[in-house]
């Protein structure tokens, strides 16, 4: 006998829903002759209209993947809005910013962090730039962390201190802090609440991005342009691009060093080296643009931290004329000059670089 194939499908469809064996059990229609019309059991039940067909299968799924996205874009709104709630407007001509990059939170070198608050209080700069990266979260890195050590209340606590103690020590700058790519995972975690953040973070219940970098407590300006609610590491990379801070159109702070080729004297950071790169444009004249160390201290055990260096910078702005000095501050080693002032380590953080 044979069946056609309006013969198959109507007899799958009366026999739903049915597996296989079952339908080699229950029905008269033999193997042969629905593999003949549909080539495989999936694409009968496509055609019998039991399962979805690879068009609509295709379009659920592409639904699925935005929709996965949707906490994400509402967290970008709320990120977006805190660039300018605290903008300190100055009328000087001479002015000086105090720029640091990749603090890493509790892996900050400790002689680092002394210098750096220290500097605030002798300079009282005008503007003092966090760019990037003042968290570091290994729980979301691509290192592999023992969630038995997940430290992550400890560095929102480190964090919170230290703006604290850079709020005290100059209480009239202005504080920015730029998205880096630490501060864009952790951001994606807590939008998706991902079991890591529902865990580590139970404690501090319906958190939210100005309680997390305490914006409001201490009065800081956060620039965090990227759309997170990307598929891909390099779309993410070119998000993560968007984030810099463009001051009295004569100096720029990006945390990564492409933002050398966007033509202003600047300063980023993302690679924990002090390279230093000179240029020239009809608008500026000669200029350079700094990367500069990091405050992460160099013991790092998963990565060759030995070859970083720390140090932040002082950039010292000619208003009038469009001009820029730098002043870098290396922190690496023993000991630091700031301004003609010689600083040792204290034996405890003699700890930190031997």
């Amino acid at each position: 006998m044979t069946f056609s194939r309006e013969d198959c499908i109507s007899e799958l469809q009366s026999l739903n829903p049915i597996s296989r064996d079952g339908f080699r059990k229950d029905s008269e229609i033999p193997e042969k002759a629905w593999v003949n019309h549909f080539g495989n059991w999936q694409e009968f039940k496509r055609q019998a209209g039991i399962l979805p067909s690879r068009h609509e299968n295709q379009l659920s799924n592409q639904i699925a993947r935005f929709a996965s996205k949707d906490k994400i874009r509402s967290l970008n709104e709320e990120k977006s809005s805190f660039e300018d709630n605290y903008i300190r407007p100055y009328s000087k001509r001479f002015q000086s910013i105090l720029v640091g990059s990749d603090l890493h939170d509790i892996n900050c070198d400790n002689f680092y962090r002394r210098l750096f608050i220290e500097t605030a209080l002798r300079v009282q700069p005008e503007k003092i730039v966090l760019n990037g990266d003042i968290f570091d979260f290994p729980e979301f890195s691509k290192y592999t962390t023992d969630p038995r050590d997940f430290k992550v209340v400890d560095r929102i606590k480190w964090v919170h201190e230290f703006l604290e103690d850079l709020r005290d020590a100059s209480p009239e700058s202005e504080i920015d802090l730029i998205e880096g790519n630490h501060e864009a995972r952790l951001l994606r975690h807590l939008a998706e609440a991902s079991p890591a953040v529902v865990a580590i973070l139970s404690d501090l219940h319906q958190i939210k991005i100005k309680d997390l970098l305490a914006l409001d407590k201490y009065e800081v300006n956060f620039y965090a342009r990227a759309d997170l609610a990307v598929f891909s590491d390099r779309d993410m990379k070119d998000e993560l691009s968007k984030n810099y801070l463009i001051i009295n159109d004569q100096l720029l702070c990006h945390h990564f060093s492409e933002g050398k080729n966007f033509g202003y004297p600047g300063i980023s950071g993302h690679n924990h080296k002090h390279i230093v790169w000179n240029a020239f444009s009809p608008q500026f004249g000669s200029y350079e643009w700094h990367q500069s160390g990091c405050g992460h201290k160099r013991q790092a055990s998963y990565t060759n931290g030995e070859r970083w260096s720390n140090g932040f910078l002082l950039a010292h702005l000619d208003t009038h004329n469009k001009r820029t000095q730098f002043e870098y501050i290396d922190t690496t080693y023993d000991h630091c000059v700031i301004g003609g002032k010689f600083y040792t380590r204290t034996a405890a953080e003699l700890e930190t670089f031997n």
